[in-house]
């Protein structure tokens, strides 16, 4: 009963990183993060090995997948696909047609996760300290950068899917924003629709050893620097509410491949003056309370983790 019990719970926080992934600016690890999986994801794709890779060509299905923590991984995989399938239509829409609370939930989701995993550093030092505010700045200046043109070379397809596979195991930073920015993002989803195998092969390549690559820097980290890394991966996330402010303006727009007009740069207001500027309104008690619940679902998901733990 505690196994099954076990790995729905990881397929509900599947659910989540799937939504966070759904919304440009908001990173799938910052959910592993605060539902406190993050550590047991890296440990999971670190056993992707030497020694795994044997057991799969000796066809020792069985031990590979407990080798590789398969029951883990494939109920928080499941999870991720089931939100995507299924909350894509939603999130899109909340997103055209709400976005100040859509936008006010996950700041108020993203703000008070950063203080709640800041908590679990018991000896603050001055390293600390400087890795918070280094983790804040630089999510700050990420998320500032216009997205730019790339070469059309498949190396550097293969370049762009390893960046941004390390960014979506990165809490606070985006995968597919990091993509925008390298000029990626447009192509690779015109290589799904035209089903363009070569270049999705080498995106995938490049996403499988960024993938390997980073998660055991990532994992070295917390084991040598624990506390250095938190306070840097919290730093991430403080640094990302610049890309989440519920209230701004477009101030250029970008064709897409499509012919489309969508915006390219942005710049974020105050409520006053986005009633000045734009002329609507900013629902400010709107985007309060949906502060408010993102607040609220963060300590409730935190406090379930605890009583989990203990019971």
């Amino acid at each position: 009963m505690d196994f099954i019990r076990k790995y729905v719970l990881t397929y509900l926080k599947g659910m989540g990183m799937g939504a966070a992934d759904i919304v440009p600016g908001v990173s799938g690890g910052s959910i592993a993060l605060i539902t406190g999986i993050y550590e047991e994801l890296l440990r999971s794709i670190n056993s992707f090995n030497g020694d795994s890779l044997k057991l799969l060509l000796k066809f020792e299905f069985k031990a590979f997948f407990q080798a590789v923590n398969g029951a883990f991984l494939l109920s928080l995989f499941l999870g991720i696909m089931t939100s995507i399938f299924s909350l894509s239509k939603l999130i899109t829409y909340l997103m055209a047609e709400h976005p100040i609370p859509l936008w006010s939930f996950f700041c108020g989701l993203i703000l008070i996760s950063a203080f709640l995993i800041l908590k679990d550093i018991k000896e603050w030092s001055i390293g600390v300290i400087i890795a918070l505010i280094i983790g804040t700045i630089s999510a700050y200046f990420i998320t500032e950068l216009p997205p730019t043109s790339s070469p059309d070379a498949l190396w550097f397809t293969f370049v762009a899917g390893a960046i941004a596979i390390c960014a979506m195991i990165l809490p606070g930073i985006s995968g597919s924003f990091i993509l925008l920015i390298l000029g990626k993002y447009e192509p690779v989803l015109h290589a799904v629709s035209e089903r363009d195998f070569a270049t999705l092969g080498v995106f995938a390549l490049g996403c499988i050893v960024g993938l390997l690559s980073f998660s055991r820097v990532i994992s070295w980290l917390l084991k040598r620097f624990y506390s250095i890394t938190i306070g840097l991966l919290s730093g991430f996330m403080l640094g990302s509410i610049n890309k989440l402010w519920p209230w701004k303006i477009v101030t250029a727009y970008r064709t897409s491949s499509s012919g489309e007009e969508k915006p390219f740069l942005t710049k974020n207001l105050f409520p006053g003056e986005y009633l000045e500027q734009t002329g609507f309104e900013p629902k400010l008690m709107v985007a309060v309370a949906a502060f408010l619940f993102g607040i609220i679902l963060v300590f409730g998901i935190d406090r379930l983790a605890a009583y989990l733990k203990k019971s």
